[in-house]
């Protein structure tokens, strides 16, 4: 609970930050506005230079995406349909100018992505879109109350392993992270890490397909072991606190021999992310106002939370999230404005 406090204390201090800082993008946005107004399209820095944005597979990243579209479609540039590639082919893309940006790369989950495409020399990541994103393990409360487990070294003990056991294989099942996502690297670090291979089997594959059937087992009043993240909509369907609660990990094990213990001395195995903007770099240098308008943008996690659960919900359509993307901006307008006054200034001499 201190880990979800700890999160929560930091969005709330980030809503203040935001609301003042509003006030003061008001004025900016009046600016921008009359500026716009008096300036020609073909005036405009984006104006023929095509874009075109990669994102994973993962849908619920496309309203975040979609937000930094309509924003370069405000400065000019001429945005092409979103292409969905895995984390790893997206770096490699755009650091061979094959594509443009990657408005989810999670910082520093994909620090090995980032630099097997060939790190500054070719990539240049900028702003601190969205965070702090937190992931780790989860179990349903009632389990981990009932057993009093609270770290995942527990799960080594066969008797505490069998209570998540559902293919009867005697090994708890853990609902685990997709190929090339980068989590199933520290996943698999630690199976090895804390000694879990002969009790815990990291089960793959789809995640929304493996994650919907965790939650249909809680439901029948099953015991669940499962990785997640936020911003995500699980985590509002099964509560922290609530439903479920948060493992702690015995020390801090993961490829790149980081620490992931929080000032409160709590661990939860993952470092706490920050998601960032990925542009080529050859192309950032000659787009300015771009650039400017990367390192400016910041969404909030409660936004993604709610715009995700609104996909949960059944508005899950390119014309639902066009939508949402739209109603965000009309009602942060001025934050918007902002962000593209910062972005023209930074493209005049």
């Amino acid at each position: 609970m201190q880990h979800i406090e700890h999160f929560k204390d930091t969005q709330r201090t980030q809503r203040r930050v935001r609301w003042l800082s509003a006030l003061a993008l008001a004025a900016l946005a009046l600016t921008t506005s009359l500026a716009m107004a008096q300036t020609p399209a073909a005036a405009l820095p984006g104006k023929g230079i095509k874009v075109q944005a990669l994102q994973s597979p993962i849908a619920e990243e496309t309203f975040q995406t979609m937000l930094v579209e309509r924003a370069l479609q405000k400065l000019g540039y001429e945005t092409q349909p979103i292409k969905e590639v895995e984390y790893p082919t997206a770096h490699i893309a755009i650091a061979n100018g094959d594509a443009t940006f990657l408005a989810v790369h999670w910082d520093p989950l994909h620090q090995d992505y980032y630099d097997n495409a060939g790190g500054d020399a070719t990539l240049l990541r900028t702003g601190q879109y969205a965070g702090p994103a937190a992931q780790g393990y989860m179990i349903d409360k009632a389990t981990a109350e009932k057993y009093r487990i609270t770290n995942i070294d527990q799960l080594r003990d066969p008797e505490i392993a069998r209570l998540f056991d559902h293919d009867g294989d005697g090994k708890a099942d853990l609902t685990g992270c997709n190929p090339g996502w980068g989590c199933e690297a520290v996943i698999e670090h630690h199976m090895d890490a804390y000694k879990l291979r002969a009790t815990v089997q990291h089960v793959q594959g789809s995640y929304s397909a493996l994650i919907a059937d965790t939650i249909g087992r809680y439901k029948r009043g099953e015991s669940i072991l499962y990785y997640t993240w936020t911003p995500y909509w699980v985590s509002g369907v099964l509560v922290p606190g609530k439903d479920v609660v948060w493992l702690q990990v015995p020390f801090s094990a993961n490829p790149q021999k980081a620490s992931t213990r929080l000032d409160d001395g709590s661990d939860y195995g993952f470092s706490v992310n920050t998601t960032r903007i990925v542009v080529n770099r050859a192309w950032a240098e000659k787009n300015p106002a771009a650039v400017k308008l990367f390192e400016v943008m910041r969404l909030p996690i409660a936004d993604i939370d709610a715009q995700n659960g609104r996909m949960r919900d059944g508005e899950n359509t390119p014309a639902d999230i066009a939508r949402h993307t739209e109603g965000w901006i009309k009602f942060h307008q001025a934050v918007f404005d902002g962000w593209i006054a910062q972005a023209l200034a930074a493209a005049r001499p």
